[in-house]
């Protein structure tokens, strides 16, 4: 199922509406009053991690490192290069370092939805513009979040978070909970967020999130045929689990379509509720009958209650696949030109764009 989202870690967020530059600095007591707290959270944390970190060549000339922390820190090191070298992707993109946490997670990741209607809650940031989740590093700021969304009527998710990036404004470090990872999507990782730093659109969050995935999928497939072969193990990996992706992805589309039709009929909102509960159920046993779900976990995954948001999420990483792969053909499959023709679809108007992600073969 969907993968551990990432945070982009930004500088003053609240939300509200997006206003004239001119006007902006009148904002500054607005953000210092009413976001203090989490500024001072995020602040201390992005503090932590950039004076905690260390050069990944350095620590691997410590005596006494373990053979895990070595090779997963090796193949960081050799995924970056690939990056900057095969994918052109902007070498400010981090990874050079290495910070240890103290906790298992890097940090959880808050998102909500409407109840009725496939329409994500949003944040503003002064950077990343809007976007549909707000990152915590401490896992009780997060649930206190998701309990006030609650209360107001949201559906909402808590996620862990996967990625980590600061959109090149500092040289971001892997964090010890990513070397857990198995090496392919170690890899993918350091495709996905070196992207975010070479084109990044404010307030598109899907365009940007479609785009790293694209990157993040195109370069893991040339990376291990490249280093390893078409018959390489992490290959195979990658592949099913691609493959199984796409069939799960199929299908949060057909019953998000199915959701978005029942929430446009005119019928009361109870019983709306009551179909929306239903259309929940038959998508989850769905799941379970073309086993994209371990067996030892269909009886967990059946129990889990699903939302809006949990379709929004999926959704949002993976709208252009067919979109970006003509483009990249378009560009002579050179990826210097594909990342200088993604950034001209920040030129288009908002519909402009979701047309373009939502081309079919």
């Amino acid at each position: 199922m969907p993968k551990p989202l990432p945070l982009l870690l930004i500088p003053l967020p609240c939300r509200i509406k997006k206003i004239p530059r001119i006007f902006s600095f009148l904002l500054i007591p607005l953000f210092l009053s009413g976001c203090l707290p989490y500024l001072f959270h995020l602040g201390k944390e992005q503090s932590s991690i950039i004076l905690g970190r260390e050069k990944i060549e350095e620590i691997l000339k410590h005596q006494g490192l373990d053979s895990q922390t070595k090779q997963k820190l090796n193949l960081i090191r050799e995924a970056r290069i690939f990056a900057i070298g095969e994918l052109a992707l902007n070498e400010k993109g981090g990874f050079e370092y290495y910070t240890k946490l103290e906790r298992e997670e890097i940090g959880w990741n808050v998102s909500a939805s409407e109840a009725l209607e496939l329409k994500s809650y949003t944040w503003w940031f002064p950077i990343a513009g809007t976007v549909p989740y707000k990152g915590f590093f401490e896992k009780e700021m997060a649930v206190s979040l998701e309990k006030e969304l609650k209360a107001e009527g949201f559906d909402t998710r808590i996620r862990p978070i996967g990625g980590y990036s600061t959109l090149g404004w500092f040289s971001d470090p892997v964090l010890s909970p990513q070397l857990k990872w198995p090496d392919y999507r170690l890899v993918g990782l350091v495709f996905h967020e070196m992207a975010h730093a070479t084109a990044y659109l404010p307030g598109d969050s899907i365009l940007n999130e479609s785009y790293a995935s694209y990157v993040e999928e195109k370069g893991i497939e040339l990376y291990y045929t490249k280093k390893e072969g078409e018959k390489s193990a992490n290959l195979e990996k990658f592949r099913k689990d691609k493959t199984r992706r796409a069939v799960t992805l199929d299908l949060l589309k057909k019953y998000a379509e199915e959701l978005k039709t029942l929430y446009a009929s005119p019928i009361e909102t109870e019983q709306k509720r009551i179909q929306k509960n239903l259309i929940m159920v038959q998508f989850k046993e769905e799941v379970i009958q073309k086993k994209l779900v371990p067996e030892e976990k269909s009886k967990e995954f059946l129990a889990r209650e699903w939302n809006n948001e949990d379709f929004l999420g999926a959704l949002r990483y993976h709208s252009g696949e067919v979109s970006f792969e003509s483009l990249f053909q378009k560009s002579d499959n050179n990826f210097q030109r594909f990342h200088e023709e993604v950034k001209k679809l920040f030129d288009l108007s908002e519909e402009e764009r979701k047309k373009f992600l939502n081309q079919t073969r």
